[in-house]
């Protein structure tokens, strides 16, 4: 398994596995459109260009886990926790699409079935663990740095195992599903560990300057003073 694992070239999955995905990912990326639009003010936009972007940059970074697999960050998590999980996923299939499109990174006819691994469903399992991780962890810079780099390492291993589930429908060569799944969830944990990192990193980073940017915040914390924003995260309480 050589470079990185995680975008599907075209005609590893059959024409209409594929063309079957890439229905689902425009009609999930139509509802995130649909429900984003809620979110977006003059905050949230720009803030969207800005992750947009970064995942975009790193992207481009690729760090090495194994003898010859190498891996980047996803995005999804990092998405979800800044901007949240429709928008958030709008941002990593803008990405994609450009990669695609622009790079020949992933192939078009799979254009479908990456968006809907990496911007869906990794978006949306990385923004369930925040969920669930914000509401029982400490409102701190360490207990934000845990939920960025749990979330991330879960979103890249689900990522990982969507392929599996698209290979299983209409794969194109005999390989053991069992052993693509276990390879992929290895490899993928150590991807995700090194997202985990940038992610941490990058979001108690913006939280400890402008926590009002940070979406998870602002929608899992209950507001304690009279204008309803987060305080800077700092070693103390958010």
């Amino acid at each position: 398994m050589n470079g990185v694992a995680m975008h599907i070239a075209n005609g590893i999955v059959d024409a209409r596995v594929s063309a079957i995905f890439a229905v689902v990912a425009v009609v999930a990326l139509a509802i995130c459109v649909w429900r984003g639009r809620a979110d977006l003010d003059d905050r949230l936009a720009p803030m969207a260009g800005l992750v947009a972007a970064f995942i975009f940059a790193v992207q481009m970074l690729n760090f090495g886990v194994l003898p010859g697999v190498s891996g980047h960050l996803l995005g999804g998590a990092l998405a979800a926790l800044l901007v949240g999980p429709w928008v958030g996923a709008l941002c990593v299939a803008t990405v994609l699409a450009v990669q695609a499109l622009v790079f020949s990174d992933g192939g078009l006819s799979a254009l479908g079935l990456n968006i809907t691994n990496m911007a869906v469903l990794g978006t949306a399992a990385g923004y369930l663990l925040v969920a669930g991780l914000l509401r029982v962890l400490p409102k701190t810079a360490r207990g934000l740095a845990v939920t960025a780099f749990v979330a991330s390492v879960v979103s890249v291993v689900v990522a990982s195992q969507g392929f599996v589930l698209q290979y299983a429908l209409g794969g194109t060569t005999e390989l053991s599903l069992p052993a693509i799944a276990g390879t992929l969830a290895g490899v993928h944990t150590l991807i995700g560990i090194g997202e985990g990192l940038i992610t941490a990193t990058t979001v108690v980073t913006v939280a400890k300057v402008r926590p009002d940017l940070v979406y998870a915040l602002r929608r899992f914390r209950r507001p304690t003073g009279p204008a309803a924003a987060p305080a800077p995260v700092a070693g103390g309480a958010v």
